[in-house]
């Protein structure tokens, strides 16, 4: 069922995190900062797994056995643009206004990476807003203070419960990892 080597998160990411326990597997925690740039003339759709499987191989070194390193990457695509981690409040301002009412895609990238097999994919989710005041902005990244997150949301959080309207694929891809690929990814490695 579950994998018995050991799984190691290479993700600072509270929320891959809190996936992983509601999942039922045994992990330990340990990451590297790693550059996030890509090359320009890469197709949008390519970047998550691209990234993820940047981090897993820098991230290699935490390998001393049987260990799996596991990293991932969001992204929020909208017209074709990548919409990383917001700077500060004007640039989370900008993200959510240009979502609200509209439709976009979160991809998350995620790389499995051993001492004798690798596994990188990628799950793409389809997420509906529904339209938000300015107000509404406001509140939200006063209280929720988004950061730390593509596209300047995090679908566990007011804007998630009170504004989208729907999602097509997996809330928790949405959330930064889609768990039951990982899941049915994870069986290969024995």
């Amino acid at each position: 069922m579950f994998p018995t080597r050991p799984l190691i998160l290479a993700s600072k990411s509270p929320r891959r995190s809190q996936l992983l326990r509601e999942a039922g597997f045994t992990f330990s925690v340990q990451s590297l900062d790693v550059n996030e740039d890509f090359p320009p003339e890469m197709p949008v759709e390519d970047v998550a797994a691209y990234l993820a499987r940047r981090k897993a191989l820098a991230s290699a070194i935490f390998i001393e056995d049987r260990e799996i390193i596991l990293s991932a990457d969001s992204v929020v695509i909208i017209d074709g643009r990548i919409y990383n981690k917001p700077a500060d409040y004007d640039e989370a301002f900008q993200m959510i206004r240009l979502l609200s009412g509209r439709q976009h895609s979160v991809i998350t990238g995620v790389c499995l990476l051993s001492a004798d097999q690798e596994r990188t994919f990628s799950d793409r989710t389809e997420v509906y807003f529904d339209e938000l005041t300015d107000e509404e902005i406001d509140y939200y990244i006063r209280t929720c203070r988004p950061f730390d997150k593509a596209g300047a949301y995090g679908v566990q959080e007011w804007i998630g419960l009170c504004k989208i309207q729907r999602i097509e694929g997996s809330y928790a891809n949405v959330m930064g990892l889609p768990v039951h690929l990982v899941y049915k990814e994870l069986q290969g490695f024995v």
